[in-house]
C-alpha cells in the first residue's frame, strides 16, 4: 500500500483518503476473502452431493406412500444435506467431517459424527427406520375409550335445606301456640 499523499498547504500532515479509493480497496479485500469462502463452500457441497449419492438406495426402499422425507442439498452460507424436516447432514468445522444433526425443542442434537460415509449412511438408515416406526405408531387408530358409567343425577342441595327450614319453622310455630295455650 502506498503511504497518504500530502497536501500543499500542510506539508507534515497526512491528507485525507478519499472515500471512493477505500472503498475500492474493501472491494478488493472482499473479493480475495470470497474466492477462499466459495472455493471451501463448493468443496463442502461436493462432499454432500456424494453423501446423497450413497443414500440413493436407502431411499429407493422407503414405501411411497410415505411422505415423512424430503431430502435435498440447500445452499446457503452453510450448505445442509436435509433427510427430513428436522434431520440434516451439515459438514463439521473441518469440512470433511459429516455432522448429522437432529433439531429438537431442546435444541439441536448430533446424532453421529464422522469422516467416513458409510458410517453417516448407517446413522441415517436407523433414523430413517425409527421415524417410519413412529409413523405406523402413529397412524394406529387407537380403540376408543369406553366412557365411564353415568354418574347419577346430581340433586340440588338447595330444596331439602328449604324444607328443612319451613319444617322447623312450623315446629317452632307449633311449639309457641301449645305454650300460649297452657298458659290461658
Amino acid at each position: 500500500m502506498s503511504e497518504p499523499e500530502t497536501s500543499g498547504t500542510h506539508p507534515g500532515q497526512p491528507r485525507p483518503v478519499r472515500l471512493r479509493d477505500a472503498l475500492l480497496r474493501a472491494r478488493i479485500e472482499a473479493a480475495d476473502r470470497t474466492g477462499v469462502v466459495v472455493d471451501l463452500r463448493d468443496a463442502e457441497v461436493a462432499r454432500l452431493e456424494i453423501l446423497n449419492d450413497a443414500l440413493d438406495p436407502l431411499f429407493a426402499q422407503v414405501p411411497d406412500q410415505i411422505d415423512l422425507f424430503d431430502r435435498g442439498i440447500s445452499q446457503g452460507d452453510t450448505p445442509r444435506l436435509w433427510i427430513d424436516v428436522v434431520a440434516h447432514i451439515v459438514m463439521g468445522r473441518d469440512k470433511r467431517m459429516y455432522r448429522f444433526v437432529q433439531d429438537t425443542r431442546f435444541g439441536r442434537i448430533v446424532l453421529a459424527e464422522s469422516h467416513d460415509t458409510a458410517v453417516i449412511v448407517e446413522a441415517v438408515t436407523d433414523y430413517v427406520a425409527r421415524r417410519m416406526i413412529e409413523r405406523e405408531r402413529a397412524m394406529v387408530i387407537a380403540p376408543e375409550p369406553q366412557a365411564p358409567a353415568a354418574a347419577p343425577p346430581r340433586r340440588s342441595r338447595l330444596w331439602p335445606f328449604v324444607f328443612g327450614f319451613v319444617l322447623g319453622a312450623a315446629a317452632l310455630f307449633g311449639v309457641a301456640v301449645l305454650a300460649v295455650l297452657r298458659n290461658w
